[in-house]
């Protein structure tokens, strides 16, 4: 599906139907509201699937992995030669979201959209390859605008493919040395906001290390500057392949009415790209937790959203995505399986009278 027609489809979901929605969930062998935020989780799963009698089929994360120019800055504690040893690992199976995946009964997808390597032999990859790695963005834009639209291009279709197969909820992963620059970059500009406090330590940065990556940040949005005008341009310019993915991914599933579970601050910096170029697919989307990466609980506050879930996490990959989506898919069983206080015969609350 072509970016236009996946943006011409997408609409708000219909809060009209909400108040039936929340009427049953007061209706459970419960007192009202006594699940908290899980009723919330229901209540918009409901609304994104467009139903009030929702169904849940399959779960699928994709982790869309591509290598970063700026990565030649020294902003990263790992060389980039550990993007395609970390996709070869998460194809083997041996990764965290492997493992989380399997536990909460998730298919993993890798995607490659820029890996600086041929993945020679990489049995179950979904090659998406765009270019390989994007250029350092302390010097020149990214991508092009028109490599970004191919890279959000083939995110829609993930999307439309996954709807397909029978997916109902989607989750959202990456892998790529020196992605929380680009990211970062992306909230300073798209929220807006100052980029001291958006910028963390990654894999594990030195306290100069930081500083500089902080300046390294600065110096790519001053040369960026004229290109951001819009969220298309700001994500060509200063993002990534796999951020890009992620954002047409978010945009396919909103056109396709499938939640999509964003993951962490990578995840969350595609997600807000998607939603600065189409305002509505903010209600397609759960955000999985709150990294520890420091500037994603500054998104959360900004852009107005609540995290499922605050473990401390910040590896990426779609850990978060995958521990979200069972209580998403709990959330949703409440609704569905929880008895009524007619079909109990249990006495509901009093009322006055």
């Amino acid at each position: 599906m072509k970016l236009d027609a996946a943006l011409s489809s997408i609409k708000n979901v219909n809060s009209e139907m909400e108040p039936a929605i929340r009427a049953r969930l007061d209706n459970l062998t419960k007192p009202p509201g006594s699940l908290g935020y899980m009723e919330d989780l229901a209540a918009r799963y409901c609304l994104i699937t467009d139903t009030v009698d929702p169904s849940f089929g399959r779960k699928r994360i994709y982790t869309f992995a591509g290598d970063h120019g700026v990565a030649a800055e020294g902003v990263s504690a790992f060389p980039k030669e550990v993007t395609p040893q970390m996709v070869m690992n998460m194809l083997a199976g041996g990764a965290a979201v492997n493992v989380l995946s399997r536990h909460v009964g998730a298919d993993v997808h890798v995607v490659d959209m820029g890996v600086d390597d041929p993945l020679e032999g990489a049995q179950g990859l979904v090659r998406r390859k765009i270019r390989s790695g994007t250029a350092n963005i302390a010097q020149s834009p990214a991508m092009t605008r028109e490599e970004a639209i191919a890279a959000i291009e083939a995110g829609i279709q993930l999307a439309v493919d996954a709807k397909a197969d029978g997916v109902t909820l989607l989750g959202t992963g990456e892998m790529g040395i020196a992605n929380t620059t680009p990211s970062s970059a992306l909230f300073s500009v798209l929220l807006p906001s100052d980029v001291e406090s958006l910028t963390g330590r990654g894999t594990g940065i030195t306290d100069s290390g930081l500083q500089r990556k902080i300046d390294v940040i600065k110096r790519a949005i001053d040369t960026n500057q004229a290109l951001c005008t819009d969220g298309l341009g700001t994500l060509a310019a200063l993002g990534g392949l796999e951020i890009a993915g992620i954002c047409g991914l978010c945009i396919g599933a909103a056109a396709c009415r499938i939640p999509v579970v964003v993951d962490g601050f990578i995840s969350s910096a595609g997600a807000l790209a998607a939603c600065r170029i189409c305002e509505p697919v903010k209600d397609y989307l759960f955000f999985s937790h709150c990294s520890d990466e420091a500037g994603h609980k500054v998104f959360m506050e900004q852009f107005g959203v609540r995290p499922i879930l605050n473990l401390s996490m910040r590896l990426g990959e779609g850990t978060g995505a995958a521990l979200a989506m069972s209580i998403v898919e709990a959330s949703v069983k409440i609704y569905n399986e929880m008895a009524t206080f007619g079909s109990a015969g249990v006495t509901g609350e009093k009322t006055e009278g």
